[in-house]
């Protein structure tokens, strides 16, 4: 039975990225290795590191100004680093409280100085985005998650800023058309859109480091994975490797424009079911709805039993929602076919 996989992270990829990675395992480049054993100072693997970080600049319409890294440690790094690079030690930074994660990263930011949480939904549960028209040059930076997985809220208008704006992208990277060149610093978890988990997207202007006072520990220090272009240490071959052949797979499609109109139709025919069935309703308000992360409950719990048995025998594969939250959460990440969400609507209609 084929499957249809709204797993939140690690997610669905493209089944050309199975292929080709699966293959790389066995022989990468005909070089008779594996790719999970060949040296990351290869010349080989070089190309690859080279041109991942390319593709993520063309993507993304930004210049030589920025530079891109892959690094490990997950998003859940950076929460640290971000504050390590960019806060300075008397000063302060200003943060969206609209998530677990952003929540999880205000708590790592106050270890290191002051954090201003200048907008939260927190009260309400997280079910809609704190509106903020403008950010005040008084901050050294701002920091705001643009999607939030658990809750299925999205920044649709990101606020004025007059600092540094740092955006945690994890869970909606490359799904649609923004101005990227306003942010200073982005960082993503690949295992939410981008590739498997392992490895974490990295893009920051370069005129903003080294301007912290601060004494950074080397790991931490964005400015010695710049110098050493993404190879401080031993990366993450295998997850860069398989992040590059999606974003290969992304850029031959269209790239994001095209990934946009695809999500917003996925989107649109699974919210518009939610609406029409009286049996299930969102989490969150409907003027801050992700396209990515669809969470939902039913309404009816004396029809929960059906319903989990009938999108099962569908095929359907990650549909339950976080442990935080309860109900159901469909990801719809860009290599999700529409017809999988067809699927997951027909079995809301039969319940």
């Amino acid at each position: 039975m084929k499957k249809h996989n709204f797993s939140a992270g690690p997610c669905i990829l493209p089944q050309e990225v199975f292929q080709k990675s699966a293959e790389a395992i066995l022989d990468f480049n005909g070089m008779g290795l594996s790719i999970l054993e060949i040296s990351h100072r290869s010349k080989d693997f070089i190309a690859v590191m080279d041109e991942a970080r390319a593709i993520v600049k063309r993507l993304m319409n930004l210049n030589d100004d920025y530079d891109v890294l892959f690094l490990g440690g997950g998003a859940s790094l950076q929460f640290a680093m971000v504050p390590f690079n960019l806060m300075k030690e008397n000063g302060k930074a200003a943060y969206l409280d609209s998530g677990n994660w952003a929540a999880n990263a205000i708590k790592e930011a106050k270890k290191l100085g002051t954090v201003d949480v200048i907008g939260s939904s927190k009260e309400e549960n997280y079910s809609f985005i704190p509106k903020i028209e403008e950010v005040g040059a008084e901050y050294d930076y701002f920091h705001c998650t643009s999607n939030n997985t658990i809750y299925g809220t999205q920044i649709k208008d990101f606020p004025k800023v007059n600092t540094l704006m740092v955006s945690d992208m994890s869970s909606d990277i490359f799904s649609r058309v923004i101005d990227y060149s306003k942010f200073d610093l982005i960082y993503a978890g690949a295992q939410k859109n981008m590739g498997p988990a392992g490895t974490t997207l990295v893009v920051v202007k370069k005129e903003i480091l080294g301007k912290s006072g601060r004494i950074i520990p080397s790991y931490l220090d964005y400015a010695q994975h710049v110098a050493k272009e993404s190879m401080f240490n031993t990366p993450p071959v295998f997850a860069v490797y398989a992040s590059l052949l999606t974003l290969q797979w992304l850029e031959n499609n269209g790239g994001i424009a095209a990934a946009e109109e695809r999500n917003i139709a996925k989107a649109k025919l699974l919210y518009d079911e939610i609406d029409r069935n009286p049996l299930f309703e969102c989490f969150c308000v409907p003027e801050d709805r992700s396209l990515m992360n669809v969470s939902f409950k039913i309404t009816d719990e004396s029809k929960k039993e059906a319903f989990d048995n009938a999108w099962k025998a569908a095929g359907i594969n990650g549909l339950n929602g976080h442990r935080s939250l309860g109900g159901y959460r469909a990801s719809l990440y860009n290599a999700l076919p529409i017809e999988s969400v067809q699927v997951l609507v027909d079995v809301m209609k039969s319940i």
